[in-house]
Formats: C-alpha cells, sequence, structure tokens
C-alpha cells in the first residue's frame, strides 16, 4: 500500500486510517484536488458522541447526517443511474474484415445497468459511508462504483466505514452487539477491494478511528467507578 501521509491534512492521519487501491488517493490529490479538499474538511471536523454511538442502530442515524449537512451544500448529491443497452449487429462484406455501415438487426435489452446509486457524487468523486449496514452493502456499493466507472461518470470512489479499533469503545460502553462481526467495518471491506470486486474503478477506504469520539475517555472513566 502507498504512502498516503503526504497526500493528507496534519490531523487526518490520527484520526482515521486510509487504504488506497488503485491509485486512488494520488487520483484524488491530483485530479481532483476540489472534490478531495471538501472530503477532507469533512473528516476532519468530524466529531461523533457517546451519546451517537449509544443511539446508534444502523446506517439512518445522525452519524451519517452529519456528512449531508457538510457535502451537499458543496454540491455534493445523492446519484441513482439506470440505462438499456443497444446492441447493433453489423453483417461482413464481401471482402474480409469489412463490415456494413449498417446493421442488419438490433436488439434492446432494457434495464440492463438499473437501480445503482451512491450517496454522494460531485465532478468524477463518488463517496459512499457505511457506518452500520449489514456488510452486504459493500458489495451493492462496489458494484456501484465499478458500473459508474465503466460508464465513464466517475475516475475514483471513498468509502469511509468503521475502523476495528473502535470495537474497543463498543465494548467498554456495552454496545458491542449494536456493532457486530457482520456489519460494515474495515476488515469486511478490505478483503472485498483485495479480490478487486470493485472491478478497475480506483478505490479510497477510510476507516473512522477512536480519536474521532468526543468524551470517550470521561464516559468510560465513570463506568469504571
Amino acid at each position: 500500500m502507498p504512502e498516503v501521509e503526504k497526500y493528507l491534512l496534519p490531523d487526518l492521519q490520527n484520526k482515521f486510517e486510509f487504504f488506497s487501491y488503485g491509485h486512488a488517493i494520488e487520483i484524488l490529490n491530483e485530479a481532483f484536488p476540489q472534490e478531495w479538499n471538501d472530503i477532507q474538511n469533512c473528516l476532519s471536523n468530524l466529531r461523533i458522541s457517546v451519546d451517537e454511538l449509544m443511539a446508534a442502530g444502523g446506517n439512518e442515524t445522525a452519524i451519517p447526517k452529519k456528512f449531508d449537512d457538510v457535502l451537499y451544500p458543496l454540491g455534493w448529491r445523492e446519484i441513482r443511474i439506470t440505462g438499456d443497452l443497444l446492441v447493433k449487429m453489423y453483417p461482413r462484406g464481401k471482402s474480409k474484415g469489412r463490415f456494413s455501415n449498417e446493421p442488419f438487426d438490433e436488439r434492446l435489452i432494457s434495464g440492463y445497468i438499473d437501480g445503482h446509486n451512491i450517496d454522494f457524487i460531485k465532478g468524477k468523486v463518488a463517496f459512499d459511508l457505511e457506518w452500520n449496514s449489514k456488510d452486504q452493502t459493500f458489495d451493492r456499493d462496489l458494484l456501484a462504483m465499478r458500473t459508474y466507472f465503466d460508464c465513464g461518470l466517475i475516475e475514483v470512489g471513498i468509502i469511509i466505514t468503521r475502523a476495528e479499533e473502535l470495537n474497543d469503545i463498543f465494548t467498554e460502553l456495552g454496545i458491542r452487539a449494536k456493532y457486530g462481526a457482520s456489519t460494515t467495518w474495515m476488515g469486511k471491506l478490505d478483503y472485498r477491494l483485495k479480490s478487486r470486486r470493485n472491478g478497475g474503478c480506483p478505490i479510497l477506504a477510510v476507516g473512522i478511528k477512536k480519536a474521532c469520539v468526543e468524551g470517550y475517555e470521561k464516559h468510560a472513566g465513570s463506568i469504571s467507578h
């Protein structure tokens, strides 16, 4: 995995873990600096309270809304695409290797691309947050990103999820059952990326670490007493 520190704002390395596949972080830095700056500033300002952890029961909680509140005013939008595939068949002419300019038949495959949506897109950068969904959600996200990439709609994707070290906090707070091993965390995303389920789409995987949780030490100390 390439070094990522030189592409990050100074405080991000302590708060998040980064895994760059297909030179994603280099592409973001060099080709899409404005979009990358939006994301870095959003990450820099991320603060998660213990109360929010205690209340979180899924992906539709106060934590994902933090990203909505920052990114939507900057022009990021949730996008859904559908598409049909028109297949044209051209006959070969009398000369070998030469084909007619007019097809002799056409087939329309309706719904060839259907229902792929991504939480945030700006320019040619896609961004998805998976806080606490079933881990199969990563398959949907990666399929969507590779489809957008194959269609020329994006050039790079970012997926943010929980780092494994947050499990220490969940255990201390007695809420580990809410954040099970089969939900969305980095261990469930990393092996999917290593097996290239993203196809040719470069992906930057970002894990939320303990440093994003405010007031944890104080809360943990009150529990121990």
